[in-house]
């Protein structure tokens, strides 16, 4: 993480912040602040309550997502399929063990940036963590993202969400009257971060995708206090165990639609060691941001992008994710009428919590912008006729009032028989303007 926040820092991408500010909002406002002006990752040295600094907003940019895996701008979904599936036929070992860091220091959860985001949470949350797991019966280890609130030095208060491997993992533990162990992984290197947003089958791991990426095995040190192995350049660890049969209030929280998830009673992690390199850096995640949604995006994307491909529909160029409302657009190049519908009702499949709206645009539209995309449908064709509903469909994994029921599926492709009627006008020569060249400066 140091290492990649240097190159960042010397691409002058990292805004410093020396002013001490309070964890309780007044960080969480200045990186909203900054994400509304730009892409910058943010460094606080100085917060209140706690001696290490805070850095923020690292995964808020496409482009560096895209150079983190070498992939061109516009191609981060082939690019990410080809590393999951090199993934799956790995040869070599994905970690090796080292030993643990000489220098690491033993302290409690209160000696960390206690953050809290938005008026109405109830506490401090832990909203960048990791929680690597291993699964009770097959050992197999697991990497996902859960939010923890602070409670005290001794304890969390975990939501997992009931879709995600950890939730099976607990509910497994739990039904043998067992404790889950679990480690809290808090700035991680890039590939670990990104590993751990992939969605893959239970029975593989995502330390093999963050070795994928990286080119060599993840060098991992063994726990202090539970049986576990963790990546060695993490710069924060917390070891405990979720209890079984024990579930405390946790809650309310600003969750990533915009809304607060109200108060509810979750699971309970007990806390058994703290531990952090010499130099660490606490990295802070404002949920919902670019920083959170960026990601996330981009390998739900992917994930569908490979699902069409597996299907074996052909013309598949590209495919964006807005997970703050829940869409999906799919680029294509038509091969035949009726295409659009087709890649529609195969774009349903591949995920339930993040197509409740699909849209297929042609190759000229920029699926990252959705004024384009709704231009589109606007434009190239009847509004009344090219929209699918697909009623009393399940969109959200938590959603007990049905609120994210039904899908609907747009077709925003131009009339394959009148081509010629939609071709987009332009102005030649734009891109190669350098305005200081005509605007003479006052």
């Amino acid at each position: 993480m140091h290492k990649y926040l240097k190159q960042l820092a010397d691409s002058n991408q990292v805004l410093i912040v020396e002013k001490e500010v309070d964890p309780e909002f007044e960080l969480a406002a200045v990186t909203k602040k900054v994400q509304l002006q730009g892409d910058q990752i943010v460094r606080f040295n100085k917060v209140k309550g706690s001696d290490l600094p805070v850095v923020t907003n690292i995964y808020g940019s496409r482009q560096r997502l895209c150079e983190l895996i070498k992939a061109p701008v516009d191609g981060f979904c082939k690019s990410w399929s080809a590393l999951v599936e090199q993934s799956k036929s790995m040869s070599e070992p994905s970690t090796r063990l080292v030993d643990a860091p000489a220098d690491l220091v033993q302290g409690k959860l209160g000696d960390l940036p206690l953050i809290t985001y938005h008026e109405k949470d109830a506490g401090p949350y832990f909203t960048s963590a990791i929680f690597l797991a291993k699964d009770p019966d097959t050992g197999i280890p697991n990497l996902s993202f859960h939010r923890s609130m602070h409670v005290s030095d001794d304890e969390l208060r975990v939501r997992l969400g009931s879709s995600h491997d950890l939730a099976k993992y607990q509910a497994r533990a739990e039904a043998k009257g067992e404790a889950l162990e679990v480690a809290l992984l808090i700035g991680v290197s890039p590939e670990i971060f990104l590993a751990a947003c992939a969605s893959i089958p239970i029975d593989w791991s995502e330390l093999n995708i963050a070795s994928t990426i990286s080119g060599n095995p993840i060098d991992m040190y063994q726990c202090e206090t539970i049986d576990l192995q963790v990546p060695a350049t993490t710069q924060i660890v917390i070891e405990g165990r979720i209890l079984p049969n024990e579930l405390r209030k946790e809650g309310p929280f600003g969750e990533f639609l915009g809304y607060y998830v109200p108060e509810g009673e979750n699971h309970v992690f007990e806390i058994t060691n703290v531990s952090w390199q010499k130099d660490a850096l606490f990295h802070s995640l404002l949920c919902g941001s670019s920083e959170d949604l960026c990601p996330l995006e981009a390998v739900t994307a992917a994930r569908t992008y490979q699902h069409l491909v597996n299907a074996g529909l052909p013309g598949i160029i590209d495919v964006s994710c807005a997970p703050a409302f829940m869409n999906t657009t799919i680029k294509i190049k038509q091969q035949y009428e009726g295409h659009a519908k087709q890649v529609l009702t195969t774009a349903f499949g591949a995920n339930m919590d993040y197509n409740r709206a699909c849209f297929v645009v042609d190759e000229d539209i920029d699926i990252t912008n959705m004024n384009e995309v709704i231009w589109a449908y606007l434009t190239r064709g009847r509004v009344d006729k090219r929209v699918m509903v697909l009623h009393d469909i399940p969109g959200f994994y938590r959603d007990p009032h049905k609120d994210f029921w039904g899908r609907i599926g747009i077709d925003a492709t131009m009339p394959m028989d009148r081509k010629d009627e939609f071709i987009r006008k332009t102005v030649p020569g734009v891109d190669d303007i350098n305005l200081q060249d005509y605007i003479s400066q006052s």
